[in-house]
């Protein structure tokens, strides 16, 4: 098992038992406790748990918890893909995040630049950009969403209107070659949307289970994004894609038999 596949099982582990020691950690996936504690301070540096009385158990609660249980699923391969866009972020650049679990892990691998304009309606994206003051945060108003903790609303796509980003990132409940982005949601559809028509370049992060699911809210078509950062693409859904579209692939495949 690699790192990032076992720093995903230690969350999920951790989220089910609230506190989970060092040793057993160790023990159960057959490595040296240093190993071990590299992992939980990667998981500790982007604020998805804590460390506490020889082992590491959940944040603090608070009213905007960093991670639920629907975050976890592909974890690894969101902290990768949010990695490799915060790395083509230049500093000083003013970015549009929208929403999603996945613009949360952009924000948190964003913590470390040292100036940013960020516009979001996406309180989890505030939290976990508070800790850092080289980084202003706007959020704009509208309707708020208690299991989303986001704003949506008209207030939300004349508050991205009101401005032209440097960057839009974007998420999307699923993807389609012959429909483009697609959402569970029309008001997140109408967020990506004013997103997508008020910034210079349109960066999508999606990783490969959105092609397998089915939502019925229309976004856009893959003609209006720039980058698209992915954990792994397949070549049936590559050559579907238009050829300007620049692809990222933030993992590689596993070899196929043939």
């Amino acid at each position: 098992m690699g790192a990032e596949d076992r720093q995903q099982s230690i969350l999920e582990w951790v989220h089910k038992q609230k506190h989970v020691e060092v040793e057993d950690i160790a023990q159960r996936f057959g490595v040296t406790t240093q190993t071990i504690r590299r992992d939980i301070n990667k998981l500790c540096e982007q604020g998805l748990l804590r460390r506490r009385y020889g082992g590491v158990s959940l944040p603090p609660n608070t009213s905007i918890a960093p991670v639920e249980n629907e975050q976890v699923r592909h974890f690894a391969a969101k902290q990768q893909m949010a990695h490799r866009v915060a790395e083509d972020i230049p500093e000083g650049s003013t970015v549009s995040l929208g929403v999603g679990s996945t613009i949360e892990f952009v924000a948190r691998a964003l913590i470390h630049h040292q100036s940013l304009r960020i516009l979001t309606n996406n309180l989890r994206v505030a939290s976990a950009l508070s800790g850092n003051p080289g980084i202003e945060v706007i959020v704009s108003g509208g309707q708020y969403r208690h299991n989303h903790h986001d704003v949506v609303g008209p207030e939300v796509t004349s508050f991205f209107s009101s401005f032209i980003t440097d960057f839009g990132i974007i998420s999307t409940g699923s993807m389609a070659p012959e429909h483009g982005l697609m959402d569970y949601d029309i008001r997140e559809a109408e967020v990506s949307r004013a997103i997508i028509a008020n910034t210079r370049t349109r960066l999508l992060v999606a990783d490969h289970s959105k092609w397998s699911r089915s939502s019925h809210c229309k976004v856009a078509s893959f003609k209006y994004v720039d980058r698209f950062y992915t954990d792994l693409m397949y070549d049936k859904q590559r050559t579907a894609l238009p050829e300007e579209l620049k692809i990222i692939e933030c993992r590689k495949p596993p070899a196929q038999i043939a």
